[in-house]
Formats: C-alpha cells, structure tokens, sequence
C-alpha cells in the first residue's frame, strides 16, 4: 500500500514530520526540502456544515482524542499514504501548548497508530537549526498569537518569552467587521447592497482570501498618520489617500467592493500599542530586555520571523522601521547594548521554516533515536516528557542503558563473590 516506501536510506525508513498548527498543518517527510501536504487543521462531521478545528485546548479528553484520532488517519491514510508503525515521528510545538493536548496526541499517535517512536520539538529551536547559526531571537507570527523566544547557543531561554494574542486570527476578525460595514455587494438582483442582506456573515476562508489578495502592510509613516486618524476623537487629524478599491467576486454571481480604506488599514492592528504599550514590534525588545546583557547584541543581530502573518506584503519592512524607532525610547535606550538590528532570510517561506527544522532534525538518524520517545517506554511509564527536562536523561537510551546494564552489574557482583 505505502507508495513512498524507496524514500527510506539503509534498513530505517524516513520520519513523517508533523507541523501542527492552530490553523493549517504541514506535514511531509524528514530530509525534505518542504512538506508534502499543507492542509487545514480541521475534520468534516457528517450533518454538521461547519467543520470542526483540531486543535482545540478547552474540550474535554475523549472529544479531543476522537478529533485528533481521525484528523492524523486522514494525515497517513489519505495524504502520506504510508504506514504508521513503520517510521518514527518529530512532531514540531509551540512553547505554549498545553499538557493536556500534547498527552493525548501521544496518545493518539501510541495506542491508536502504534508508531515506534515520538520526538517532540519547540517550533522556536527548529527555526534556527535551518541556518547554520546558534543564537537567534525568533518571533513566530502564527494564527493565534505572536510569539517570541530567544535561542541561546541552541537552548531557548524560557525565562525571555513574550506573546501577544495578535495573529491571523485577530485579523480576520477585523477584517470580516469592516467588511460588513462598509462594504457593499452587486448581485443580479442589484447593486449596492449592504453585505447582510445578501450574505449575512462572511465564512473565514473567504476572509482569509481576501487578507492575502488584497490586505498590505503600509509604512511606518503612513501607518502613523492612519493611527492617528483612527484614534483622534476631535476628527483634526486627516487620514492619507486610500489605495484603489477592488472588486472581489464570491461564487461566480456576487461582487464584493473592499475599499481602499480597509486594505491598508486593517493589519495596523498588529502595531497599534495597547494600554500597556505592547505590539508585535514591543515583544522583540521587552525579550531582548530580559535576556542576559552580554546576549543581547548577538541576539538582536540574528532575529528570525516564521509564521503565515509574517508573509503579509511590508511586514518585515514595518516591523524593523518599528523597531528602530522604538530603541530610541527612553524604555528601551538605556536598558539595551545594542541597536543594531538584522533578519535572517531562511531557506524556505516563513510558515514553513519550522517545518524545514523538523525535516533537518529528522534526518538525523542517530540523534533522532536518542532524543525520541519510544513506544516501549511510552507503554511501560504512560507519560512523556518535557522536552525542557534536563533533568530526566533520553527515554530511549535511557530504556537501552537498562538493559545492557544489568548484565554488568551481575557480573560485577559474581565477581565480589
């Protein structure tokens, strides 16, 4: 049945390396130069229209279990087309995620697929494996937040981590409530209408489509002046020419008109300083704060952006034209050692160069071996370690030093005898 089966080199098959991710999973094989597959994280119920997100972190076990269980048989089944008990796994997380999700996907992937073994991998630390280098801050812009944590020499610094709950998500809540009002519809019927009347709510993906299409990130000094017209209550402050309106078609028969004033305008959100001043640009410098003052310039000379957000057109531009205006703070120019700020550009697009990672790591058969979580183990414990342990030695060689062990101990005690 499995189709892939001469990808393997000498007598191991290849690891299945497994992104997943709030909103879309990627998965392929390790020693890849990018996944196979890039698919929503969701499964269809039958009778239900709207489908069901896998990750879900505030349902309870069995629910969780019964999604995730048949979200990764279509994964292997369905897209891989391989067999599950014959390769090994690197499953790549965020620092963020749960306890309770990360036990009952290992339970998925031991009692349901029977896979030899799991190796779970911070998305942060794979990141920086791709280029060669051992010290980077990484700042992932994913779906459900921005997340940012410093590397160290090849450990994150858990101590540093900052996140924001701005991500695509919030966007596209943004996004769809500016498009229902102001925005208006032609259809056959007339033109002009007001978006409810005709649609009622615009479904998420079409949402998201209209985000990549359309939706850019502005300059710094434009983005200021669309700040400030936003906020001043008095109305003084004049908000700079829109961009051209587009004409988005939905289904072949509706037109949908976005305005100029929405493409440039909704991903400000993302720069907006709340009440406690923080956005996506404050997160890098509060981290490089609480780092270690003699890390703080090799750390800001090597900033690494992976996430979906992170592809918008100007973010990277924006995000670094930020920064450099927020060093000059008073907050910030006294505490920080360096202003000298550089981004890394990975050998694959942002939303998968943690994925790449994985792939690297998990072509490293030897050290995959060690570092993984075995079934055996798995069975006899029924728990897996954190990966941020470094108190509790590999579970796998753990596992082997018991064995070969024990005979030396006999032999040690029959020749006390």
């Amino acid at each position: 049945m499995p189709l892939f089966e001469g990808l393997g080199s000498g007598g191991e098959k290849t690891a299945v390396v497994i992104d997943l991710g709030a909103a879309y999973t990627k998965c392929g094989f390790a020693g890849e130069t990018g996944p196979r597959f890039i698919i929503p994280s969701e499964i269809q119920r039958p009778g239900q229209q709207q489908p069901i997100k896998v990750v879900q972190y505030h349902i309870n076990t069995e629910e969780l279990y019964s999604n995730l269980k048949e979200f990764i048989h279509n994964l292997y089944f369905r897209h891989l087309l391989v067999n599950p008990r014959d390769r090994r796994v690197v499953i790549i997380e965020s620092i963020l995620c749960p306890s309770h999700f990360r036990e009952t996907l290992t339970k998925v992937f031991f009692k349901q697929f029977e896979v030899p073994s799991i190796l779970f991998a911070p998305s942060h630390l794979l990141s920086v494996m791709t280029l060669g280098v051992n010290s980077a801050l990484v700042m992932d812009c994913g779906y459900t937040e921005t997340l940012v944590l410093p590397v160290y020499e090849n450990i994150p610094v858990l101590s540093a981590w900052e996140a924001l709950p701005l991500g695509g998500k919030a966007i596209h809540r943004e996004l769809e409530s500016l498009l229902v009002e102001q925005c208006t519809i032609d259809t056959d019927a007339g033109t002009g209408q007001s978006l409810p009347s005709v649609l009622g709510t615009v479904p998420e993906e079409v949402v998201e489509d209209i985000k990549v299409r359309t939706c850019f990130v502005c300059d710094l000094q434009r983005g200021l002046k669309i700040q400030e017209a936003k906020f001043n209550l008095a109305g003084t402050a004049e908000r700079p020419a829109p961009p051209p309106d587009v004409d988005y078609p939905l289904d072949g028969e509706k037109i949908l008109h976005v305005n100029g004033s929405i493409r440039d305008s909704v991903i400000e959100m993302l720069f907006e300083q709340d009440n406690e001043e923080k956005s996506v640009a404050t997160l890098i410098l509060d981290a490089l704060v609480k780092c270690p003052i003699d890390t703080r310039k090799v750390l800001s000379e090597n900033l690494v952006i992976i996430g979906g957000t992170a592809m918008l057109p100007g973010f990277l531009h924006r995000l670094l034209a930020e920064i450099r205006v927020l060093v000059e703070k008073p907050k910030y120019c006294n505490a920080l050692a360096t202003k000298s700020f550089r981004v890394h550009s990975p050998p694959a697009k942002p939303n998968c160069t943690a994925w790449l990672g994985g792939a690297i790591f998990g072509a490293l058969q030897d050290i995959l071996g060690s570092r993984s979580v075995s079934r055996d183990y798995y069975n006899q414990t029924g728990r897996i370690p954190d990966w941020c342990s470094l108190s509790a030695p590999p579970p796998e060689s753990l596992f082997e030093v018991g064995k070969t062990a024990a005979p030396l101990m006999k032999r040690a005690f029959s020749t006390e005898k």
